[in-house]
């Protein structure tokens, strides 16, 4: 996509008769950068170049249009096959181990989590990115719109990411974002002790052919997971997940608890009591013993 990207700047340019000085100088950067880009090497564009090209040369937004799929290559074959499926996921469900998921971070936590990179080029790519994700979070609002069910760990809650305003904001999010029919957060707490999908994140997708996908990452590695039989495994692992978790209404009292610093204040059950929900409400739903069954959990319904 980048070569395609920089063999439709350079063919623009020759029709409209510039030079590659004289397109830098209308873009404002180096006549360098765009030979790099005209011949795919060196940083990608980032989203603003992008939109100075094609006004520069005219191209009624095709440079905009194809940015994306340049942006997207920057990503691993894997990362890049996960994002797709989520565009089109009618259902994600995500275990968050260290950071609230893209979907429902702010602009300002966004732009602190993805500062980290440490193949970060500049300040105008940082923006770019940050762009990139909360545009993803458009279709949290569009008709076909997905259900989302976050579990966090106990641990996102508790790092002050981007410093105490900039938390404050993300945890006003997050119980914000409960408030919505098709969005359901829950917290595991730390007294829950060892599980299956420590040490990462996990996410397990339903796609509009009812077929499932899911995705385990850590912060140097990515694993896409489509082959039926291990991706059932990590459904159980899901919503096993799931299950040992507070449930909403008492994720919600815990966030509110974590925001004004009183996390006694919170109603928490024991681990044992909630072990005991968790198998009465497998029972109920016929899906056996929590460890030894794996049955999965039944989607709430609506809220009216």
């Amino acid at each position: 996509m980048a070569a395609l990207f920089g063999s439709r700047v350079r063919r623009l340019r020759t029709a409209a008769g510039l030079t590659q000085a004289e397109l830098g100088a209308r873009t404002h950067v180096v006549s360098t950068r765009i030979t790099q880009i005209e011949r795919s090497s060196g940083a990608k564009p980032t989203l603003e170049l992008a939109r100075a090209l094609d006004a520069a040369l005219g191209a009624d937004n095709l440079l905009v249009d194809l940015w994306p799929y340049v942006y997207r290559e920057a990503f691993p074959d894997w990362s890049r096959a996960f994002m797709a499926h989520s565009a089109r996921a009618v259902s994600i469900g995500q275990y968050a181990a260290h950071v609230v998921p893209g979907l429902l971070q702010t602009e300002d936590y966004a732009r602190a989590v993805l500062r980290l990179d440490a193949l970060l080029n500049s300040e105008a790519q940082l923006e770019d990115r940050v762009a990139a994700r909360l545009g993803r979070q458009e279709r949290l609002r569009s008709p076909d719109r997905p259900d989302l069910w976050v579990v966090l760990d106990e641990a996102v809650l508790r790092r002050p990411v981007g410093g105490r305003d900039t938390m404050q904001g993300q945890l006003t999010r997050l119980l914000e974002a409960t408030a919505e029919p098709h969005i359901t957060v829950q917290v595991l707490p730390f007294d829950q002790g060892e599980h299956e999908a420590m040490g990462g994140s996990l996410s397990v997708l339903t796609l509009p052919d009812s077929t499932e996908v899911a995705y385990t990452e850590g912060a140097e590695y990515g694993q896409l997971i489509e082959d039926p039989a291990d991706v059932r495994r990590y459904a159980v692992i899901y919503d096993r997940l799931r299950a040992v978790a507070l449930p909403p209404l008492m994720s919600l009292d815990m966030i509110r608890s974590v925001m004004e610093g009183n996390y006694r204040a919170a109603n928490v059950p024991s681990r044992s009591e909630r072990r005991r929900l968790a198998q009465e409400q497998l029972q109920q739903s016929g899906g056996g013993r929590l460890r030894g069954g794996g049955g999965r959990i039944p989607r709430r319904r609506a809220r009216p």
